[in-house]
Parts: C-alpha cells; structure tokens; sequence
C-alpha cells in the first residue's frame, strides 16, 4: 500500500482543508449527481460568489468536482452545475467483529464499490488480527492505486466534455485511510483498546498505530456501534437518536443533535452493560443482571420475544435520561427476525408513554451496516464531520 507519511490521527489526514472548503463539499455530496450551482452553494453556505468560485476552482483542479452541465436561471444567464467526483478518493471501512471480519471500500459519495469478508476469531491474539485487518484492507485498497501507487481519481473525474480530468499532483491520496469498528470499550481519541468484554488480553493494545504502520495511511478506530451511529447521521437521520445493536454483544450508538456522542474519555454507549435484573445471571462483564446477558440468553433459547422485551425495557431507560427522538435497532441478531424485535421494543416503549400520557418514541429498522459506518470516520474530516 502507498505510504503517504501519515500514520497518526486519522481524524486530522484533512485538517489542512479550510471549514469553507467541507462546507461546499458537503453540499456538492449532498446534491448527488443531480449537481449545485455555485449560486446556490453562496447561498446556502453564506460565502460570497467570489470565495465559492475560488474553492470550487480549486476542487476541479484537484479532481474532486466537475461540470455537470447548466441550469436554467430565472435572471437569464444558465447556470453552470458542479458536482462532486466520487471515484476521486476512498476509504476502506472495517467492522472487526468478535468472530467474523467484514471490509468495504467506499467512494467520496459513500458508495460501497467493493468488499470482502471472512471468518476471524478475535481471540486468536493482536499479531495474527492485525494481520488479517491489514491484508483484507490492502486487497481492497488495490482496487484505487495507480501503478505508481498514488492512485487516481477514476472513471467518474471527467469534464461536462467526457475528458478525464485527473487529480492535480497537490490533490488527495486515492486511499484516505482505513476506519476500523470494533466492540469496546475503546479510547477513540488515542485508537487504544480497552478490556473488550471476553477478550481481557486486547486491553491497552494501541490497535491504531500498529494498523498504521502496517499500511502507511492513515487509521482511526471507534466503536462498531459509534461507526453505524455515524454512518446513519451522515445518511441523513435528523436529530437525537439512539442505534442499538444487537450481534455478539449489546452496545448503542448516540447521536445528539447531529454529533455522535462518546463522553469524556469516549467510553460512552455502553449500553449492554446497565443493570437491570438485581442479582441476575453473570456477564462477561463481571457483574450481573447486565442487559446483555439477559438478552443474549434469550436469544440462545430461541425466546426472541423476551429478548425484544428486555431490549425494550433498556431502550425506555435510555429514552428516560436522555429524552431522544428516535430508536433504531441494528445487528446480526436483530436481523434475523426484524419484525419480532421492532414490535417487542415498541410494544415497551408505547406502553411506557401511555403511562406517561406522552407520544411513544418510534422504532425503525437500522439500515446500512457497521463497515460503512467504519470508513465515514476517515471520510468526515473531508465534508465537515468533525464528530468523526
């Protein structure tokens, strides 16, 4: 893989770019292929015409926007549309899971345009992991890099005119980095792992930087449930609201107003391990009556209702503290019997609020999945995401 001398910090590979520059990226992301006129990029971010005709310059010629043909205007002069190049950079997503490996290769749209998955037993120790992650992550990353190894931007940089336009030399790397999502709990800000619940032997391991040495780009780390968290926000879910996911463990994601929250020391969402049965069965945690474990016991004895029900009875807690507008449910379990699990969590949550002469907070299916969450923590930076 290409080194580009930057193997710390995922989150700062685009600090250099100007608040301005994310602000029209965004847009131009946000306006597909359908395009935005640089009249209307002024207008929705505030810049005079001036700065938005020298930022959107800049990004022709770098690769990452093109003319994407004109626009009738109520004044009489067409409007040229730009919009953004999505073959003009990518980031590989991991979802590092406790026994499988799932990566994802993502354009500047968040297209998925390859992956691959295999088996992985997350126990079989850091050095045979990492291993693994980084030999995935490179077989995908071969799909962008240039014979040179800097890459290029791809079929989709081309003029109104059909002519290729390639990425000045100044431009971004065609791979911007490897997110990798995993269960905590973590510290996101370092890319360390925490005592993983099972698997006591990852504690302290700095899991970012040993990935970053071995593919020479940047690595930024976060929890499986903050990456979907994010992936969902960058999708376009509003507001407050709570991913809860459900696989081989139990965690949450929490968006407030727009930003993915991970408290103080980016241990929040450790939403698997509240007690609510006093007393209850052991978790691998340590201690008991923990969420998960109620939740996973059902489901081992095939009680899919039960475990919908304490799920519910979680979720009302989590509702309670932080009075969230929206529920989403995600995971390999929950995919399996969808419909069982969004009518036993709403079936709590709707009698908690008529108890409460309150309106229910609803509950909705997750779309997406982790490993795209995963690589919107590399591609943030770029479209403003500060939260990433």
């Amino acid at each position: 893989m290409a080194h580009v001398n930057r193997t710390n910090g995922g989150a700062n590979l685009l600090a250099l770019r100007s608040h301005n520059t994310a602000l029209v990226l965004d847009l131009l992301r946000g306006a597909g292929a359908e395009g935005i006129s640089r009249l209307e990029l002024a207008e929705r971010t505030g810049l005079t015409p001036q700065a938005v005709s020298k930022i959107t310059a800049r990004l022709r010629e770098e690769g990452l926007a093109v003319e994407a043909g004109h626009r009738a205007s109520t004044g009489g002069k067409r409007r040229t549309v730009l919009r953004l190049v999505p073959g003009a950079g990518h980031a590989v997503g991991v979802h590092l899971d406790r026994d499988a490996l799932r990566t994802v290769l993502v354009d500047l749209a968040g297209t998925v345009v390859a992956e691959r998955c295999t088996a992985l037993d997350l126990g079989a120790g850091a050095e045979a992991v990492v291993t693994v992650v980084a030999g995935e992550s490179e077989a995908l990353a071969k799909g962008v890099r240039g014979g040179d190894g800097a890459g290029a931007a791809g079929a989709d940089a081309r003029s109104s005119t059909g002519t290729p336009e390639l990425p000045a030399a100044e431009s971004l790397p065609a791979l911007l980095g490897v997110g990798v999502a995993l269960p905590g709990p973590l510290d996101h800000s370092r890319g360390v792992l925490h005592r993983v619940t099972g698997f006591p032997e990852w504690d302290g391991f700095p899991l970012r930087d040993a990935l970053a040495r071995r593919l020479g780009v940047p690595v930024v780390v976060d929890k499986d449930t903050n990456a979907a968290a994010l992936g969902l926000a960058v999708a376009g879910e509003r507001g407050s609201f709570a991913y809860l996911h459900l696989g081989t463990g139990l965690g949450a994601g929490l968006v407030i107003d727009g930003a993915v929250h991970r408290g103080a020391r980016t241990g929040a969402g450790e939403f698997g391990h509240q007690v609510v049965q006093l007393d209850g069965p052991p978790c691998g945690c340590g201690d008991r009556g923990c969420v998960e474990a109620l939740c996973l016991a059902a489901v081992a004895r095939g009680d899919l209702a039960e475990a919908a029900r304490v799920l519910g009875i979680a979720a009302g807690n989590l509702i309670a503290l932080l009075d969230i507008d929206l529920v989403l449910l995600g995971g390999r379990t929950v995919a399996t019997a969808p419909d069982a699990f969004l009518r036993g969590v709403a079936a709590v949550l709707d009698e908690r609020a008529r108890r409460a002469g309150e309106q229910p907070v609803p509950v909705r299916a997750a779309p997406g999945e982790v490993a795209e969450g995963a690589a919107q923590l590399v591609l943030g930076p770029l479209f403003g995401r500060v939260d990433a």
